[in-house]
């Protein structure tokens, strides 16, 4: 109970440098991540991370810190809840 107040309390920050270098504060989790996606759980929210040729250079999950280089194309936020109510849509009523 104790960590997942202090996570509820943890600031969250990005620092996107020419679209080339991207800092993240706040990382709980990585959900997934390959050269052209990187889904991480953050205080804020889940972030997915859409680009070209991304690599994950520095992870420190117990800071809550994460580099990327590569081309970003784009960050989107979406809400932790969401995540497994987006899994019960049509696929996965398919593949129940």
């Amino acid at each position: 109970m104790e960590e997942k107040r202090t996570n509820e309390y943890r600031n969250h920050s990005i620092m996107l440098e020419n679209r080339e270098k991207l800092n993240v504060s706040g990382v709980e989790h990585v959900i997934s991540f390959n050269s052209e996606t990187v889904i991480l759980e953050t205080v804020a929210g889940v972030l997915t991370i859409k680009g070209g040729e991304l690599d994950v250079n520095k992870l420190n999950i117990e800071d809550g810190n994460i580099s990327i280089t590569g081309v970003v194309y784009s960050l989107n936020y979406s809400d932790k809840h969401g995540m497994g109510e987006r899994r019960s849509g049509l696929l996965g009523k398919m593949f129940k």
